[in-house]
């Protein structure tokens, strides 16, 4: 007997499945576990430039996750500079900023959309997906530094983010059993397309963020690479974690053994991985809270 759930059938062909999930994002009918919800109260309260420093570090002390990883983010080395350890959010935080604290409250958020995945195999999924996605950032921060020349930080919250509307995707496949199987028409992509700029949306996320995110899967790397996107696109390419979701990022085998070669040595690439694999660690934790 297939489900009901408000006069509409669950148990249905996988496009029409997609079909209902678009139409629920387009309508800006997309719900939050009630831990994001709590989050993005922090969120807004460091989107003031203005806001205390103390009221960060007692918004920062009420979510354990984000603490322990803005200790250990602000003692890697791509964020310490060489100096002494620190050992309390309060030293963290001054030596973080804002703007990247705002990363790691993004990467809560993102996290927190597999709170409610109860399918195993959906949760296996989630957790590579989180995987993928800080292999990503930590290589979009080091990328921009060294290559590209954008805001770092900026490409640090956009590689955090970029596979938002893939967690939010998993969260939701609970509802629809078979839902992400083998996609020959790939359909996942189109629908994680809409649904993630819906997301990003409500997000409140900026625009130049969000339209690189939008572009990343029709996009290819300008030569040479200068743009948060292109610093994204090489962020997927170089990421040692592939996506569950979808087909891999096209950019990367056009330019292959070729262009790139000339933008990125071996000993340039390898420097850009280690430093990265570093901020990687200290991003890591438990996804699933």
């Amino acid at each position: 007997m297939a489900r009901q759930r408000g006069g509409y059938n669950f148990q249905v062909n996988k496009l029409e499945a997609f079909g209902y999930i678009v139409a629920q994002a387009s309508r800006g009918d997309i719900t939050f576990p009630t831990s994001v919800n709590a989050v993005l109260r922090l969120q807004q309260a460091l989107d003031d430039p203005d806001c205390p420093l103390d009221e960060a570090i007692r918004l920062v002390l009420a979510e354990p996750q984000l603490a322990a990883r803005t200790v250990a983010l602000a003692n890697s080395a791509a964020f310490s500079g060489g100096g002494a350890s620190v050992t309390n959010v309060r030293a963290a935080v001054t030596r973080m900023g804002y703007r990247r604290l705002q990363a790691l409250v993004a990467s809560l958020v993102v996290r927190q959309f597999g709170s409610r995945i109860k399918d195993p195999g959906l949760r296996a999924k989630a957790e590579q997906l989180w995987e993928h996605t800080t292999h990503v950032a930590a290589l979009a921060w080091s990328l921009a530094r060294h290559v590209t020349g954008v805001n770092p930080d900026t490409a640090l919250f956009a590689g955090i983010i970029h596979e938002v509307g893939g967690f939010y995707l998993l969260s939701r496949a609970d509802e629809f059993p078979g839902l992400l199987d083998d996609d020959p028409e790939k359909w996942g992509e189109l629908c994680e397309d809409v649904v993630s700029l819906e997301v990003l949306k409500k997000l409140a996320v900026p625009a130049t963020v969000a339209d690189a995110i939008g572009a990343l899967r029709r996009a290819w790397i300008n030569m040479p690479p200068s743009t948060l996107l292109d610093t994204l696109l090489l962020a997927n390419g170089y990421a040692p974690v592939v996506s569950p979701l979808g087909a891999a990022l096209p950019a990367m085998a056009e330019h292959a053994d070729s262009a790139l070669d000339f933008v990125i040595d071996e000993d340039l690439l390898d420097m850009i991985r280690a430093e990265a694999l570093e901020t990687c660690k200290a991003m890591g934790g438990p996804l699933l809270v």
